[in-house]
Protein backbone atom coordinates (compact mmCIF):
# COMPACT_ATOMS: atom_id res chain seq x y z
CA UNK A 1 0.00 0.00 0.00
CA UNK A 2 1.58 3.38 -0.74
CA UNK A 3 2.39 5.42 2.11
CA UNK A 4 0.09 8.65 3.00
CA UNK A 5 2.79 10.93 1.63
CA UNK A 6 3.11 9.16 -1.89
CA UNK A 7 -1.16 9.55 -1.79
CA UNK A 8 -0.88 12.54 -1.36
CA UNK A 9 1.28 13.55 -3.90
CA UNK A 10 -0.26 11.52 -6.47
CA UNK A 11 -3.63 12.70 -5.69
CA UNK A 12 -2.93 16.20 -5.94
CA UNK A 13 -0.97 16.08 -9.22
CA UNK A 14 -4.40 14.71 -10.00
CA UNK A 15 -6.42 17.11 -8.89
CA UNK A 16 -4.22 20.00 -10.21
CA UNK A 17 -4.17 18.16 -13.93
CA UNK A 18 -8.38 19.14 -14.60
CA UNK A 19 -8.59 21.82 -16.95
CA UNK A 20 -10.57 25.10 -15.41
CA UNK A 21 -13.55 23.87 -17.37
CA UNK A 22 -13.49 20.85 -16.00
CA UNK A 23 -12.98 21.59 -12.37
CA UNK A 24 -15.98 23.93 -12.89
CA UNK A 25 -18.26 21.23 -13.91
CA UNK A 26 -17.06 19.14 -11.45
CA UNK A 27 -17.64 21.58 -9.07
CA UNK A 28 -21.18 22.62 -10.36
CA UNK A 29 -22.18 18.71 -9.93
CA UNK A 30 -20.74 18.46 -6.13
CA UNK A 31 -22.73 21.74 -5.48
CA UNK A 32 -26.17 20.01 -7.07
CA UNK A 33 -25.36 16.75 -4.34
CA UNK A 34 -24.86 18.30 -1.44
CA UNK A 35 -27.65 21.42 -1.93
CA UNK A 36 -30.28 18.16 -1.80
CA UNK A 37 -29.00 17.09 1.24
CA UNK A 38 -30.84 18.02 4.51
CA UNK A 39 -27.65 18.48 6.55
CA UNK A 40 -27.23 21.40 4.33
CA UNK A 41 -30.49 22.89 4.21
CA UNK A 42 -31.06 22.76 7.61
CA UNK A 43 -27.66 24.41 8.60
CA UNK A 44 -27.48 28.21 9.27
CA UNK A 45 -23.97 28.32 9.76
CA UNK A 46 -21.69 26.96 7.64
CA UNK A 47 -17.95 26.90 6.91
CA UNK A 48 -16.23 26.62 3.69
CA UNK A 49 -12.98 27.69 2.51
CA UNK A 50 -11.47 29.14 -0.47
CA UNK A 51 -10.40 26.96 -3.15
CA UNK A 52 -6.62 26.62 -3.88
CA UNK A 53 -3.98 23.90 -5.68
CA UNK A 54 -6.97 22.10 -7.69
CA UNK A 55 -9.31 21.59 -5.07
CA UNK A 56 -13.05 21.68 -5.09
CA UNK A 57 -14.20 25.09 -6.22
CA UNK A 58 -16.59 26.82 -3.64
CA UNK A 59 -18.08 29.85 -4.69
CA UNK A 60 -21.15 28.36 -5.76
CA UNK A 61 -21.91 26.84 -2.97
CA UNK A 62 -20.96 30.10 -1.38
CA UNK A 63 -23.63 32.29 -3.32
CA UNK A 64 -26.37 29.08 -2.61
CA UNK A 65 -25.28 29.91 1.30
CA UNK A 66 -25.46 33.89 0.55
CA UNK A 67 -28.82 33.58 -1.34
CA UNK A 68 -30.66 31.07 1.14
CA UNK A 69 -29.38 33.64 3.97
CA UNK A 70 -27.40 31.29 5.81
CA UNK A 71 -24.47 32.89 7.30
CA UNK A 72 -21.22 31.43 5.93
CA UNK A 73 -17.52 31.97 7.65
CA UNK A 74 -14.05 31.01 6.07
CA UNK A 75 -10.92 29.06 8.40
CA UNK A 76 -8.41 31.74 9.52
CA UNK A 77 -5.10 30.51 11.10
CA UNK A 78 -5.17 31.63 14.86
CA UNK A 79 -2.21 33.56 14.92
CA UNK A 80 -0.80 32.15 18.23
CA UNK A 81 -1.53 28.88 18.39
CA UNK A 82 -0.08 26.12 15.81
CA UNK A 83 -2.43 24.50 13.41
CA UNK A 84 -5.38 25.47 14.93
CA UNK A 85 -8.41 27.70 13.06
CA UNK A 86 -10.84 30.45 13.76
CA UNK A 87 -13.87 30.87 11.68
CA UNK A 88 -14.50 34.46 10.64
CA UNK A 89 -17.86 35.45 8.83
CA UNK A 90 -17.76 35.90 5.06
CA UNK A 91 -19.84 38.20 3.13
CA UNK A 92 -19.46 39.53 -0.46
CA UNK A 93 -17.67 42.80 0.45
CA UNK A 94 -15.65 40.91 3.34
CA UNK A 95 -11.72 42.24 3.08
CA UNK A 96 -9.43 39.42 2.52
CA UNK A 97 -5.88 38.95 3.05
CA UNK A 98 -3.54 36.14 2.09
CA UNK A 99 -1.98 34.15 5.15
CA UNK A 100 1.49 32.62 6.01
CA UNK A 101 0.51 29.80 2.59
CA UNK A 102 -0.93 32.10 0.69
CA UNK A 103 -4.22 31.26 1.17
CA UNK A 104 -7.00 34.27 1.27
CA UNK A 105 -8.82 34.75 4.84
CA UNK A 106 -10.93 37.40 5.75
CA UNK A 107 -8.47 40.36 7.77
CA UNK A 108 -9.57 39.37 11.57
CA UNK A 109 -12.16 41.88 13.36
CA UNK A 110 -12.63 39.82 16.50
CA UNK A 111 -16.65 40.02 16.83
CA UNK A 112 -16.94 38.36 13.82
CA UNK A 113 -14.34 35.48 14.55
CA UNK A 114 -16.53 32.28 15.88
CA UNK A 115 -14.97 28.72 17.30
CA UNK A 116 -15.32 25.35 15.59
CA UNK A 117 -18.11 24.31 18.05
CA UNK A 118 -20.19 26.78 17.34
CA UNK A 119 -20.89 26.16 13.35
CA UNK A 120 -23.49 24.02 12.09
CA UNK A 121 -21.85 22.55 9.44
CA UNK A 122 -18.18 22.33 8.44
CA UNK A 123 -17.36 21.90 4.27
CA UNK A 124 -13.76 20.88 4.53
CA UNK A 125 -11.02 20.42 1.75
CA UNK A 126 -9.63 17.26 1.27
CA UNK A 127 -6.76 15.33 -0.79
CA UNK A 128 -8.01 11.77 -0.49
CA UNK A 129 -11.09 9.68 1.67
CA UNK A 130 -12.65 6.05 2.19
CA UNK A 131 -15.18 4.94 2.62
CA UNK A 132 -15.37 4.80 6.23
CA UNK A 133 -14.96 8.48 6.51
CA UNK A 134 -11.10 8.76 7.22
CA UNK A 135 -10.01 12.16 5.28
CA UNK A 136 -6.65 12.12 4.03
CA UNK A 137 -5.67 16.09 4.55
CA UNK A 138 -2.57 18.17 3.51
CA UNK A 139 -0.84 17.16 6.25
CA UNK A 140 -0.76 19.91 8.39
CA UNK A 141 -3.57 18.83 11.35
CA UNK A 142 -5.31 22.11 10.95
CA UNK A 143 -8.92 20.93 10.88
CA UNK A 144 -8.23 17.68 12.98
CA UNK A 145 -6.78 19.78 15.70
CA UNK A 146 -9.45 22.29 15.81
CA UNK A 147 -12.23 19.72 15.46
CA UNK A 148 -10.84 17.64 18.08
CA UNK A 149 -13.47 17.62 20.57
CA UNK A 150 -15.90 16.03 19.00
CA UNK A 151 -13.35 12.78 19.19
CA UNK A 152 -14.30 12.60 22.82
CA UNK A 153 -18.28 12.55 22.02
CA UNK A 154 -19.78 9.27 21.33
CA UNK A 155 -22.76 11.33 19.51
CA UNK A 156 -22.51 14.52 18.23
CA UNK A 157 -25.37 16.69 16.37
CA UNK A 158 -22.96 19.84 15.01
CA UNK A 159 -20.62 20.56 13.82
CA UNK A 160 -21.42 17.99 10.78
CA UNK A 161 -17.84 17.53 8.82
CA UNK A 162 -18.52 16.82 5.27
CA UNK A 163 -15.48 16.48 2.59
CA UNK A 164 -15.60 18.25 -0.47
CA UNK A 165 -14.00 16.07 -3.04
CA UNK A 166 -14.11 14.96 -6.61
CA UNK A 167 -14.63 11.39 -7.34
CA UNK A 168 -11.68 10.31 -8.22
CA UNK A 169 -10.28 10.96 -4.32
CA UNK A 170 -11.42 7.73 -2.87
CA UNK A 171 -9.80 5.51 -1.90
CA UNK A 172 -9.57 1.90 -1.23
CA UNK A 173 -8.75 2.44 2.70
CA UNK A 174 -6.79 4.92 4.83
CA UNK A 175 -6.04 3.29 8.61
CA UNK A 176 -6.72 5.87 10.86
CA UNK A 177 -4.51 7.99 13.03
CA UNK A 178 -5.71 8.15 16.79
CA UNK A 179 -6.14 12.06 16.10
CA UNK A 180 -8.46 11.78 13.07
CA UNK A 181 -11.48 13.36 13.20
CA UNK A 182 -13.87 11.14 11.05
CA UNK A 183 -16.71 12.50 8.35
CA UNK A 184 -20.18 12.52 8.47
CA UNK A 185 -19.95 12.50 4.62
CA UNK A 186 -18.02 13.11 1.90
CA UNK A 187 -20.26 15.33 -0.98
CA UNK A 188 -18.16 14.51 -4.75
CA UNK A 189 -19.07 15.41 -8.21
CA UNK A 190 -20.48 11.75 -9.05
CA UNK A 191 -22.51 10.74 -5.48
CA UNK A 192 -22.48 11.72 -1.38
CA UNK A 193 -21.13 8.91 0.87
CA UNK A 194 -23.22 9.04 4.18
CA UNK A 195 -20.69 7.54 6.74
CA UNK A 196 -21.99 5.96 10.17
CA UNK A 197 -19.63 7.61 12.93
Amino acid sequence: MPSRSDQRRQLRARRRALSERERLQRSAALCRQLAGQNLFRSATRIAVYLPADGEVDTQTLIELCWSTRKKVYLPVLVPFLDNRLWFARYRPDTRLVCNRFGIAEPEIVHRQRIAPHALDLVLAPLVGFDHHGNRLGMGGGFYDRSFAFVLGRKHWRKPQLVGLAYDFQQLPSLPPQPWDVPLTAVATDAEFHRFAN
